[in-house]
């Protein structure tokens, strides 16, 4: 994950300061939808500073990291004041393989989380393990293109890990650029069967401007009846300021392309609460802003999408 994403101190305190404000819209959105409790968040990040017990050996594992910690108690200050009311966690990567923190979290809180790993595809007994997180509430698991979008999904390993996934009816959730899309569309027609959610409109407009093309890329991989889009990370994107309504056109023409049953909202916690974003102007975009939305688009983006691909046990779906 880029490290220009995480908070510095100055931000956090920032996003302190703006906490009210940000009460505020969420009160006003549950009391508007009269929904309180009826959402889900598709994608949400957590850790703890207790680095003895949930030792951090990922990628950014020597990186400082403010706030130190994010706890559930944390999240629930914003999420249950937007109707929130189940979670999808998304593994950090500075913990790498080790997926302890977020399963002692979803065990915790049985009912609130499910989560999406990072499991090493080389290992001789992939297959097991996948299986055997499945039956702690892991309902997917988190590949990154990183410096190999063009490469990076060619292993075998790969393979066997979307062959198994669809098996499990579990989603392979991608962390993908716009330079990515190409080889996942090449995987999506190998494995057909494979559910694949992309993260954060494919982060197009993350660096840069927004590109047409790049758009174009990632509704032609619409075309595969598997493939969902996560509309998430606000913050990030285009002009990476409340209350996104440059990201409009963006979002208007995935939804063209995908239909709102393929589509889920994320906040991306806690990142989208920095430089004056907040979670309920995150969620205020899809609830309240995009007209172009009906109320069951709503309905499908905010809750059911992700509660079918995310929440049903596998016998459910």
């Amino acid at each position: 994950m880029n490290r220009t994403l995480f908070w510095t101190r100055r931000e956090w305190l920032a996003g302190t300061v703006a906490l009210s404000s940000s009460q505020k819209l969420a009160s006003a959105l549950a009391h508007e939808t009269g929904k309180e409790g009826s959402y889900i968040d598709a994608h949400v990040h957590l850790w703890t500073s207790d680095q003895h017990k949930y030792p951090r050996s990922g990628p950014d594992r020597d990186a400082h990291y403010e706030p130190a910690t994010f706890t559930p108690e944390d999240l629930f200050k914003y999420s249950k004041a937007c109707g929130v009311s189940r979670i999808v966690l998304v593994q950090m990567n500075f913990f790498g393989f080790d997926n302890s923190y977020m399963l002692d979290t979803i065990a915790k809180y049985e009912s609130i989380f499910c989560g999406l790993a990072v499991v090493d595809e080389t290992r001789p007994d992939l297959r097991r393990e996948m299986r055997r997180l499945l039956s702690l509430g892991i309902r997917g698991f988190r590949i990154i293109s990183a410096s190999r979008p063009y490469s990076w999904l060619d292993s075998t390993h790969m393979a066997v890990m979307w062959q198994c996934a669809a098996e499990n009816c579990q989603a392979i959730c991608t962390l993908v650029d716009p330079a990515g899309l190409t080889a996942l569309d090449r995987m999506c027609a190998k494995f057909p069967d494979t559910r694949v959610v992309i993260d954060h409109l494919a982060r197009i407009g993350m660096v840069g401007q927004i590109r047409d093309s790049d758009v174009s890329a990632l509704c032609r991989l619409a075309r595969h009846k598997h493939v969902y889009v996560k509309v998430s990370a606000f913050y990030a994107l285009g002009d990476k300021k409340y209350p996104y309504l440059d990201l409009a056109d963006t979002i208007r023409r995935v939804y063209d392309a995908y239909g709102a049953p393929r589509l889920m909202w994320g906040s991306d916690s806690p990142f989208q609460e920095e430089n004056g974003n907040t979670y309920a102007g995150s969620i205020e975009l899809v609830r309240n802003r995009l007209d172009f939305f009906t109320e069951d688009d709503r309905s499908w983006i905010l809750r059911k999408t992700a509660e079918e691909v995310f929440f049903k046990k596998p016998s459910q779906a």
